[in-house]
């Protein structure tokens, strides 16, 4: 179970997530966009190509380059960086390049091809969600036109609100980008006007924009300018609105209530206008409110979103790291305010982000800075005063704890429980050893600490339950409890390549009753491995095995584009990853006589080969756990639980020496 849940759980959870959304568009309308959608059209209209043979080659629009190292193979249906590494088919480019979901690319092509979606009938209830969501879309899209009409083309818009904002530094072109607004003092003036229009009361209650009582309705932004909230594809999905009026009573930031279309949670402010800048810094600026993040955006600082001024949620981080795993808080000079937010930065460590902190001067913030100073002197000081948040929350607490014996101490246990959130090994100890030269404290105390802390609230277990665990495992895991993927990788690779480009050619498998029979290279690969209960490590592949598995049978079944075209994401871009690898002899088998043999003239020679060889690395993984184990045994003086290792060590000897003497090694 253990395995299943590190290895398997959260590859089958998002495929989980995509298929019920697939769920929803026919299949054959899913392949009739596939066959449809020209990679090299489509990409054409963000990258400039040219043509290299069979191929288009440009400049990557992941990250900046001056080479063009961004392939498009036609032939293939595929796009593939040599720069950064990213490739896939032309749904995940549209999905990279736009930040969409993998349905949301889908529509995407649908539209550009004028390819009607077919989706399957709906129950009564999902007629009823969906029904419901799209009618509050529409009218939060009719406020929004409603309050900028009021902001531009109004005496009281454009005497309130078009001259706060303008006081504010804003220029027109700023406020058209983020679309703000106004909205009338008078008690029900958009209420009173959409209904006219036709909109039903229901919707206008259910997004908050109306709000009714015993009194009856009334705006609930009345006398505010107004921030229209965005989600990542761009849809208005709230407001927060600015009060004008000197009414002390009221709050002076007012946000939409959580809706239908409308998660507090999961939204952060600017990630419409700011994925594509993101993307491309590889980093996100967060700051606190709706104009530092326009201010930042007006300055050319776009890869700027605001978590508006609530607490940071596992939401909000799981967005961000969608773009980038780089995160910039920048804070202003008040201190207080930035040990109240500190929680929320341990969040974004326990989810693996790297994050890094700037304060500003005191008395600025974002948006202030960003007025009165130029965009270079902006990413200047960013560049001069950010650093990594353990050193400057290491540096805050030790301020606040002077020379006092026990606040120290209360100091290192929140350190050290801070930096035992980093899921990281590598980079965990890497703060151990910085940490413990800034507090003056030895390392192996610090190790201890979170060691216990770990197992205490992350549910690591104990050496002994850990032992326990592993004994009823066909093979260990490193102590972390992560999967061991990186010995096995290339040969994985190898072997999910033979899959998809030779998976359903024939090879003689030997003879029954005088007569050859034959089985294809997928039928050979996964018989092999299934009779030794091996399971591709990478999850990626064994999706591809399994799947493989399902469909290897099926008349017209092709896996190179079954897997290209496959409802998850992640493993149509590591097949393209694979597919456009230039084909290179192993290492091992360089010595033999193959001259320039294609991979297909050299596949019943070296297909055999290439099995074994990734068995005999799987045995070698198991021996040399069971090796770990045993020595961990004997220091504990534990005979008993030895001596199944050393059968089972045995065995796998025997099985190392047949495979050694197959491949032509010496042990």
């Amino acid at each position: 179970m253990q395995l299943f849940r590190t290895k398997y759980m959260p590859l089958f959870l998002k495929c989980y997530e995509i298929i019920i959304f697939v769920a929803m568009i026919d299949q054959a309308t899913i392949q009739k966009i596939f066959d449809t959608a020209d990679i090299y059209d489509v990409i054409s209209e963000f990258v400039n190509l040219k043509k290299r043979g069979v191929n288009y080659v440009g400049c990557c629009p992941f990250h900046n380059e001056k080479t063009g190292s961004f392939t498009v193979s036609p032939a293939k249906g595929i796009y593939k960086c040599f720069g950064c590494g990213k490739g896939g088919n032309v749904v995940n480019f549209i999905m990279e390049h736009e930040q969409m979901s993998y349905v949301e690319a889908l529509r995407w092509l649908a539209a550009k091809y004028h390819i009607p979606i077919e989706e399957k009938e709906l129950t009564e209830e999902e007629r009823r969600e969906k029904s419901e969501r799209e009618s509050m879309l529409i009218v939060t899209n009719y406020a929004q036109d409603f309050f900028v009409h009021q902001l531009w083309d109004t005496d009281e818009g454009k005497s309130v609100g078009l001259s706060y904002f303008r006081h504010r530094g804003l220029d027109d072109a700023t406020m058209e980008k983020f679309g703000l607004g106004y909205c009338p003092e008078a008690w029900d003036a958009f209420t009173k006007s959409a209904l006219e229009k036709g909109y039903k009361k229901e919707f206008l209650v259910k997004t908050g924009l109306t709000i009714e009582n015993d009194r009856g309705m009334f705006d609930r932004f009345r006398a505010r300018v107004m921030f229209p909230i965005r989600d990542l594809a761009g849809k208005i999905i709230a407001f927060g609105g600015r009060i004008m009026t000197n009414d002390k009573k009221s709050a002076k930031y007012l946000n939409s209530p959580e809706s239908e279309i409308y998660h507090k949670s999961r939204t952060l402010y600017g990630i419409y206008f700011a994925k594509r800048s993101i993307v491309q810094q590889n980093r996100c600026y967060l700051v606190e409110g709706y104009l530092d993040v326009i201010s930042f955006h007006q300055k050319g600082i776009e890869n700027t979103v605001a978590s508006s001024g609530t607490s940071l949620t596992v939401e909000q981080i799981r967005l961000i790291r969608r773009l980038t795993p780089n995160v910039t808080i920048i804070y202003d000079g008040d201190a207080a305010g930035i040990k109240a937010s500190l929680r929320g930065i341990d969040l974004v460590l326990e989810e693996g982000l790297n994050v890094r902190v700037v304060s500003l001067p005191e008395g600025e913030d974002p948006d202030s800075y960003a007025q009165a100073h130029t965009t270079q002197e902006i990413q200047d000081y960013i560049t001069a005063h950010e650093t990594d948040f353990i050193h400057f929350k290491t540096s805050l607490l030790l301020q606040q704890a002077g020379t006092d014996p026990i606040e120290r101490a209360r100091l290192i246990t929140d350190i050290v429980r801070t930096i035992s959130l980093i899921p990281d090994n590598i980079t965990r100890s890497v703060y151990v050893q910085e940490t413990a030269v800034q507090l003056k404290v030895e390392e192996k105390i610090l190790y201890a600490e979170i060691a216990r802390i770990r197992r205490k609230e992350s549910g690591i277990p104990t050496v002994a339950q850990r032992q326990a665990v592993v004994q009823q495992l066909p093979e260990s895991r490193p102590e972390t409890g992560k999967v061991e993927v990186a010995p096995c990788a290339e040969e994985e690779r190898v072997l999910v390549r033979y899959l998809l480009k030779f998976g359903m050619e024939p090879v003689y498998a030997g003879e029954v009753d005088g007569q050859p029979v034959t089985e294809t290279v997928g039928e050979y690969i996964l018989r092999e491995l299934e009779e030794d209960d091996l399971l591709l490590l990478d999850p990626r592949w064994f999706v591809i095995q399994t799947e493989f598995r399902t469909h290897c049978r099926q008349a017209g079944f092709m896996p190179e584009r079954y897997f290209m075209t496959y409802s998850e994401p992640e493993v149509n871009m590591a097949v393209a990853d694979v597919l456009s690898e230039p084909y290179e002899l192993s290492k091992i088998w360089q010595g033999v006589d193959a001259g320039a043999r294609s991979e297909r003239e050299s596949l019943v020679e070296f297909l055999p080969k290439i099995v074994d060889n990734y068995k005999m690395r799987r045995v070698e993984l198991m021996c040399r756990d069971i090796d770990r184990r045993i020595v961990d045994l004997q220091a504990s003086g534990n005979v008993e639980e030895m001596l199944p290792l050393i059968r089972r060590k045995t065995t796998l000897n025997t099985i190392r020496k047949s495979l050694t003497e197959k491949l032509g090694r010496t042990l």
